[in-house]
């Protein structure tokens, strides 16, 4: 009796150029011809019906090579309808120089892995070296069917926002079934699993398991997320998840020190739910948060750091030359050193009747799972700086109508050029400036606010449902009390600001300075918006924890 032979998976490529056509499948042949079947096509049309028959045989496909300008349908075409029939396989556009603008654009169209410039000889140098590394990170991905959690609950309950925010920041595919709209998806649901629907959310894993009313820890746990840590030592703890926290743990891990990142509820930070990041070296037509921070976790995890979820820091200290974290459970975890990048969150609103309406109505950052749910109603944000901005430009997708709410008289003093211009240029984008919220009003959710011209004291009320705020800065760094250094807001103050006239911080030991990011406790570092008079952009928080592990090896070297 003899073995089924295993399909081998595809490379597809395809140029209306039929030599161009020759020469790519000849050099893909070449080298990856014994293990990958490479098939050749000379339209956009063409290859998608290749790809069906692919689809339909239960084969995969590991690449596609598609050329920009082709007649009918071009490269970028092709590639956004295949990924619907086969959404992990790598995408490549070939290219001429003077296309190169498109190629950029394609990377946020259709997520592109890359754009190869023609010609690419010799292909030993330009081609298969591309295509060696989109191949090994194909490999590596999980290809089987996703299953996806599903989530009951009622539109304005402020637990259900927060599963299902904590599901889409944690890259957890989900589907949301409200009760409040009739889903009878809801319903059968909750009649699969014998509940009544009085405690919700209901959350049914991949596994078919239902958890009711489920903690984040609980969920994390269940949905596959890590929470508990391999060894209780390492070289570096890294507290929190944000874009300098995942910065630290990327230099940490690609530097060789064993490393661990904890985060309180999700890595990202703010930047992580922001839906266009436009000015990030590297990403000249934008990025959104989810994707970067997907993409710095997977890095993270290639140089083998460990990312906890769920575990909430309340107190660090020193215990000789190891420096101690403790969570909220009582746990604790130790390392020779720690780097503190628990950034910001943004102020709460404190006008009358906005309190009790968290979640239902009134959230806090950009909240990108409530986009669909605006469609044709108002929405109001509140704040001036880039945040607000890009949230602007995301629900001006969705709602009918976004009003964007500034204290000030302008945007110029806060937020950048280039997305002003942005704003200015979407019909559905309102900025009212000398204004503010001060007051809102609902029963099971937000109905109506109150706005003041702080010129001119005139108030008005405005029927709203959703209202955004993007304002302030918090540290929130009350746990870290007595241990380190922190100025009168809460920041966390480092090297030369702890040194006055030339004297260290109070109880130093060590016969130097404090390194440029030490705090006053030897050892321990700070990176990102968290650090007192830090610049508060994605790219000077990710180079401030660069900077960091450079100076944890000035210190494990001296110490």
């Amino acid at each position: 009796m003899t073995t089924a032979q295993v399909a081998r998976p595809s490379i597809l490529t395809v140029d209306d150029d039929p030599s161009v056509s020759r020469a790519v499948a000849r050099d893909l042949r070449r080298q990856y011809g014994e293990a990958y079947r490479i098939v050749r096509a000379e339209s956009g049309a063409q290859a998608l019906e290749a790809l069906r028959e692919i689809k339909l045989r239960g084969e995969e496909v590991a690449v596609l090579l598609a050329d920009y300008r082709m007649p009918g349908m071009s490269g970028i075409e092709f590639l956004e309808a295949a990924m619907d029939l086969f959404p992990v396989a790598r995408r490549v556009l070939l290219t001429a120089y003077a296309d190169t603008d498109a190629a950029i654009q394609a990377i946020n169209v259709v997520d592109l892995d890359h754009y190869l410039l023609k010609p690419w000889d010799p292909p030993e140098e330009k081609l298969y070296p591309v295509l060696d590394e989109l191949l090994r990170a194909w490999g590596e991905t999980d290809r089987k069917p996703a299953r996806q959690v599903r989530v009951v609950g009622h539109r304005w309950s402020p637990r259900s926002y927060e599963v299902r925010d904590f599901l889409a920041r944690n890259s957890v595919p989900f589907r949301w079934h409200a009760l409040d709209d009739a889903d009878q998806e809801a319903a059968r649901l909750l009649a699969a699993a014998d509940l009544d629907g009085s405690r919700l959310p209901v959350v049914v894993t991949a596994q078919g398991e239902a958890l009711v009313q489920p903690s984040d820890g609980e969920l994390a746990d269940r949905v596959g997320l890590s929470t508990t840590p391999s060894t209780d030592f390492y070289d570096l703890i890294v507290v929190g998840g944000g874009p300098a926290g995942l910065g630290a743990a990327v230099y940490g891990g690609s530097e060789g020190l064993r490393t661990v990142l904890v985060e309180r509820r999700a890595t990202g930070g703010q930047a992580g739910t922001s839906s266009r990041i436009e000015n990030y070296l590297g990403f000249p037509d934008g990025v959104s948060g989810e994707q970067l921070t997907g993409r710095a976790r997977r890095q993270a995890a290639k140089f083998g750091v460990e990312m906890l979820t769920t575990r909430d820091v309340v107190a660090l200290e020193a215990r000789g030359a190891a420096r101690v974290v403790r969570f909220a459970d009582g746990t604790e975890l130790a390392a020779h050193t720690v780097i503190l990048a628990t950034g910001v969150s943004y102020r709460m609103l404190e006008a009358p009747g906005l309190g009790g309406l968290t979640g239902r109505g009134v959230f806090y950052g950009a909240a990108t799972t409530e986009g669909p749910g605006c469609a044709g109603q108002d929405v109001y944000l509140v704040g001036g700086a880039n945040s607000a901005g890009q949230a602007a430009l995301y629900f001006a997708g969705h709602a009918r109508r976004v009003v964007l709410v500034v204290r000030g008289d302008s945007l110029e003093r806060s937020m950048s050029h280039y997305l002003i211009e942005q704003l200015a240029r979407v019909p559905n984008i309102e900025v009212s400036c000398c204004t503010e919220v001060v007051g809102g009003s609902g029963e099971s959710h937000l109905e109506s606010l109150t706005l003041v011209h702080n010129k001119t004291g005139d108030t008005r009320t405005v029927e709203a449902s959703w209202l955004f705020a993007f304002i302030g800065a918090a540290p929130h760094t009350d746990w870290l009390a007595g241990t380190v250094a922190r100025d009168e807001r809460g920041f966390v103050l480092a090297g030369p600001d702890l040194v006055a006239d030339g004297a260290p911080p109070a109880g130093w030991e060590p016969a130097r300075p404090p390194y440029h990011l030490e705090t006053s406790l030897p050892g321990v570092f700070v990176a990102g918006d968290v650090r007192a008079e830090s610049v508060k952009r994605v790219a000077s928080a990710v180079g401030d924890g660069a900077m960091a592990v450079s100076l944890v090896h000035r210190y494990l070297e001296k110490s």
